[in-house]
């Protein structure tokens, strides 16, 4: 999954929350978001199948880039529909959908987003009964 900037003041946020196809329906429905395309990242290898990345040794997550609007909708804002959208608190796991490649992750473009999303993350928390497993790592 490559970020690339294709319009003028446009922004990314790279998320992952179970099955991409879910994760991809409901960005597109957030106001400001301009486009979102599934893919896999946070793994070992380049450019993975399908069938590599169902075999669970690839080490990626299912994820989608999300280019939004940042005069329209805030990071923070787009952050907190995906607490409301997914279940943070379960490990390698959303719904029926089992594996590390459902994890709940959140891949940081810089130090701005990397913050952002450690203080959404601890303002959401106290939302949950059980802890936020959710990973930031840097994309």
């Amino acid at each position: 999954m490559e970020a690339r900037d294709t319009r003028e003041g446009s922004a990314f946020a790279v998320l992952a929350a179970g099955c991409f196809g879910a994760v991809e329906e409901f960005a597109r429905a957030i106001p400001g978001v301009v486009d979102a395309v599934s893919g896999y990242t946070g793994g070992s290898q380049d450019d993975p199948s399908y069938e590599q990345e169902c075999s669970g040794r690839t080490g990626h997550a299912e994820a989608v880039l999300v280019t939004f609007d940042p005069k329209v909708i805030s990071y923070d804002r787009l952050l907190e529909e995906f607490w409301r959208h997914h279940d943070p608190t379960t490990p390698n796991r959303q719904g029926p959908e089992v594996g590390s490649r459902y994890r709940s992750a959140v891949f940081v473009h810089g130090a701005e987003q990397e913050r952002i999303t450690r203080e959404s993350l601890q303002t959401f928390q106290d939302r949950f009964s059980r802890p936020i497993v959710t990973e930031a790592s840097t994309f």
